[in-house]
């Protein structure tokens, strides 16, 4: 009996294109995330182009912060700590008041989140002022 031996034949994968495919992926993605990145980061606070005004009835409860995170309400200096009792003092019996919040472009979003919270604590409606935008 001749039995012979097949022919043995070893299974290969050629890799020579895959670090090509795998350099284009990492520089796209490198590429795409710097391009994201700042966007996410830096927020500028919108301008608007002026509107009809408001019509209200009642008489709305001006809030500003300034630049060094100083409260102002109806221009008195207010502690952040007793801006929510000021507030309620101010709104009184008023079953819907309305707050003009003016905040600073330089203060962070959370900033005005801690604001927002105490308005809504209160049940205020909220109307954040912004400055003109020069006709654009």
């Amino acid at each position: 009996m001749g039995l012979r031996k097949k022919a043995h034949r070893e299974a290969e994968v050629s890799t020579e294109s895959l670090n090509d495919i795998m350099f284009f992926l990492l520089l796209f993605f490198l590429i795409l995330s710097t391009m994201v990145s700042p966007n996410a980061i830096k927020v500028n606070l919108p301008s608007s182009k002026p509107t009809k005004p408001v019509e209200n009835n009642k008489k709305p409860i001006h809030l500003d912060v300034s630049s060094d995170r100083n409260y102002y309400v109806e221009s008195q200096p207010v502690d952040f700590g007793s801006l929510e009792s000021v507030l309620t003092e101010k709104i009184g019996s008023n079953t819907e008041p309305t707050v003009v919040l003016q905040m600073d472009k330089d203060l962070s979003i959370q900033d005005a989140v801690d604001v927002m919270v105490i308005l809504d604590k209160l049940k205020c409606k909220m109307i954040w002022a912004t400055k003109p935008s020069n006709g654009k």
